[in-house]
């Protein structure tokens, strides 16, 4: 039982830290969390394009496909 009291006195440290934070600690995570969802979530779609779905129909086509990258990687 002392393992899950020090892990909840761990989230609890942080709980307690971000309602202490300051207005300008709460901006910058906002910005922080802002940047983040704009990588991973906006740009992904942009920048990564789901190319093995709009080239191959099946499964065993696109296996192959990468098998032969893997192998002929000039």
């Amino acid at each position: 039982m002392e393992k899950i009291k020090n892990i909840a006195d761990f989230f609890r440290m942080y709980v307690e830290g971000f309602k202490k934070m300051t207005k300008l600690g709460k901006m910058l995570w906002a910005l922080i969390l802002i940047k983040l969802f704009i990588m991973f979530a906006i740009l992904k779609v942009f920048l990564f394009p789901n190319f093995l779905n709009s080239k191959f129909d099946n499964e065993q086509d696109k296996a192959d496909y990468v098998a032969e990258q893997l192998v002929n990687n000039d």
